[in-house]
């Protein structure tokens, strides 16, 4: 055999993996290889791998008799719509994708390397867990790409796609990425597993229910995207990379804008009802404004009463933070105010510009939301507003009331721009509460209680609900009707592109967690 011969067998040998049977098994489960993975993630014949010649060192319990090639884990680098990523893709076939010493090397270098060179990160997850044969040596594994992930976090876009169990330690490194996707049926998320919670606490519990796809995307939120399966999955990492830029230095992406010469859009005139308490779906106002079939949805199925995604303006990359009056009146509560707080900080990171659409009555009032810290998780997109100094626009629809009001990215906060319908109604609370407390005299000692206190809603509304009290001080920038939206937003963010706000120097905050 020529060298070149053995360099050929051994380069089929690692692209086998756990053999033949073994991917046979994974295919039965529903489930892609590695390679398949990232065949499929990657534009055609960009891939480069790097280690795939590595082997694990324990030579205990027999295994130093089973040295597989690449040792579990693909890793390398290549392109996504041309622009560089980097990848690891840990394979199930090769000791249940279980991480040892070489393997968590092998992680480390591509984090490193993404690092270095200002380019994504994603992580295609699927393992067993610790190598339980290396012991504190395998956890050792998972703290150095802990640290990796930290260090990485704000400097380079860091995805997870869980595509199979990820449990224990290993749920740490997708918790501190930037966004987690999981696959339906097929992969799960937990820290302790059912049979040692049924240990514990003698509850019965499959692994779908406890730390699956749907769980995990409308209960915990861990999850921003629960997708139907793999292929899915890896198209929705592809148009999640399309809005991101590369690092924090780069701005956000941009396509070619043919400007359409009437920017109008009269759609808007239509969508706010008459009633002021019956609901609408803020998604209408969204994409009614934004480039056509541009909004991508993030954390959908989670916390609905507030919606965030990416889209497009004339081209350009924004995040949008909107509160949903279909669902809990788009009140702000703990969970709501925890998916905007970190979307704005991953929008602020990476240069991603911010526009809000306001229409919220307040905060989620009970003993459930403050025994569970609305107060500290309130302030969390409170300060994660006040700290963003990208450009930051906000355009109030109908209610902001009390506090609510000042969180939502108001102009003390330091937005840019600030917009108001003329439905808009900005008061420190509802019509008819403020009028009983205010009026209560003589409410109370009227002949026609109800009638009296009709006729004080009516004084109160005329009087502070609507936008113009807030655009005599300047908390307003202007009153616009709804069709005129997308031509404002337009200009403000090109007003805004060479925005320069830098924080006081510190190391850095301590943000309310």
């Amino acid at each position: 055999m020529t060298k070149s011969e053995k360099l050929e067998k051994m380069r089929a040998e690692a692209f086998l993996g756990g053999g033949e049977d073994k991917i046979a098994q994974q295919h039965k489960k529903g489930k892609l290889t590695a390679r398949e993975r990232v065949h499929f993630l990657l534009d055609e014949g960009s891939f480069q791998e790097i280690g795939a010649f590595v082997v694990h060192r324990n030579r205990d319990f027999g295994m130093d008799e089973q040295l597989v090639l690449g040792d579990g884990v693909v890793t390398g680098y290549g392109t996504v719509n041309g622009r560089l990523i980097y990848v690891f893709s840990q394979d199930f076939t090769v000791f249940g994708g279980s991480l040892s010493e070489t393997h968590a090397e092998k992680i480390v270098k591509i984090m490193e390397l993404a690092m270095k060179n200002g380019a994504p990160v994603i992580g295609l997850n699927d393992s067993g867990g610790a190598r339980i044969q290396e012991g504190v040596v395998s956890l050792g594994g998972y703290a150095d790409i802990f640290y990796r992930n930290v260090r990485a976090s704000g400097v380079i876009p860091q995805i997870s796609a869980i595509m199979g169990p990820c449990a224990g330690g290993a749920v740490y490194s997708p918790a501190m990425t930037d966004f987690i996707m999981m696959v339906q049926n097929t992969s799960y998320m937990f820290v302790t597993g059912p049979n040692v919670v049924k240990t514990v606490t003698h509850e019965e519990v499959t692994s779908e229910e406890l730390g699956g796809a749907s769980t995990h995307a409308t209960k915990s939120g861990v999850t921003h995207f629960s997708c139907k399966n793999e292929i899915e999955c890896i198209d929705h990492i592809k148009r999640l990379l399309s809005y991101v830029p590369q690092n924090c230095e780069e701005d956000a992406p941009s396509v070619p804008y043919q400007h359409g010469g009437n920017e109008l859009r009269p759609e808007l005139n239509k969508i706010i009802p008459a009633n002021a308490n019956q609901p609408y779906d803020i998604r209408e106002v969204i994409d009614n404004t934004v480039d056509t079939n541009t909004f991508f949805e993030v954390h959908k199925d989670y916390a609905e009463n507030i919606v965030v995604g990416f889209s497009r303006l004339a081209g350009k990359s924004i995040g949008i933070v909107a509160n949903q009056p279909a669902y809990l009146a788009g009140v702000l509560d703990n969970n709501s105010s925890n998916k905007a707080a970190r979307f704005v900080r991953f929008c602020d990171c990476f240069n991603i510009p911010l526009l809000v659409f306001v229409d919220v009555p307040g905060f989620l009032p009970g003993t459930d939301q403050e025994w569970h810290g609305i107060i500290k998780n309130g302030a969390k997109l409170l300060y994660a507003f006040s700290e963003a100094t990208v450009p930051r626009i906000t355009v109030i629809t109908r209610k902001a009331y009390g506090g609510a009001y000042d969180v939502m990215n108001s102009k003390h906060i330091g937005a840019d721009l600030n917009f108001a319908w003329p439905t808009a109604e900005i008061a420190v609370m509802g019509a008819k509460g403020a009028a009983e407390i205010i009026f209560k005299k003589e409410i109370t000692s009227a002949n026609d209680k109800e009638a009296k206190l009709n006729e004080k809603v009516n004084e109160y509304t005329e009087k502070f609900a609507n936008p113009y009290k807030a655009a005599e001080r300047g908390y307003i920038d202007e009153v616009i009707n709804p069709d005129e939206t997308r031509i404002k937003l337009i200009s403000g963010f090109n007003m805004l592109k060479n925005k320069v706000d830098n924080m006081p120097r510190k190391k850095h905050g301590n943000i309310p967690l």
